[in-house]
């Protein structure tokens, strides 16, 4: 691949690869910079892949900076200002407060999975991942993907029928 298709790729994948770490840190500054750093460190490599395994080796990419910042954040703390995070839009306070209430309702119900299990069902539920891709992407077997997948569907269904009782 030439310089170019870095711009090619960070275009064509930029929003899937934020959309991920988003859903992985939840919170939108931390993904913009982590969505940044996995192409930064996409630069020099991107050339030696083919074009099909490029999306996934991103999101191994990706999740590995996440794991590099969460291990720097164990080690320091620091305090957000949540002022910064809700500028002014378009839209109407109800959607915004919808989607908004939707969105900690699903950041809540997945954070009730285990690390591996949220993994499996945000790689082949949310991104779309075949079997295969997301278990490579989680670096396990295949058979160990779908009974992950299969135990975080079974928990999502519990956690439904609870809440709705």
């Amino acid at each position: 691949m030439t310089v170019l298709s870095l711009d090619r790729a960070y275009e064509q994948y930029k929003h899937d690869v934020y959309r991920y770490l988003f859903y992985l840190c939840r919170n939108h500054h931390t993904a913009e910079d982590l969505t940044q750093e996995a192409f930064c460190r996409a630069w020099g490599h991107l050339e030696q892949l083919p074009e099909k395994k490029i999306k996934p080796w991103l999101f191994r990419v990706s999740h590995n900076a996440y794991i590099d910042k969460l291990r720097k954040e164990s080690r320091s703390s620091s305090y957000e200002n949540e002022y910064f995070y809700r500028f002014a839009t378009e839209e109407t306070p109800e959607t915004c407060l919808l989607r908004e209430e939707s969105r900690t309702e699903m950041h809540n119900t997945l954070s009730l999975l285990s690390q591996s299990q949220r993994q499996a069902v945000l790689l082949y539920d949310i991104h779309g991942y075949s079997y295969q891709e997301a278990a490579d992407l989680m670096e396990i077997s295949l058979s160990k993907f779908k009974i992950t997948l299969y135990r975080a569907r079974q928990r999502l269904r519990h956690l439904r029928d609870t809440a709705s009782a």
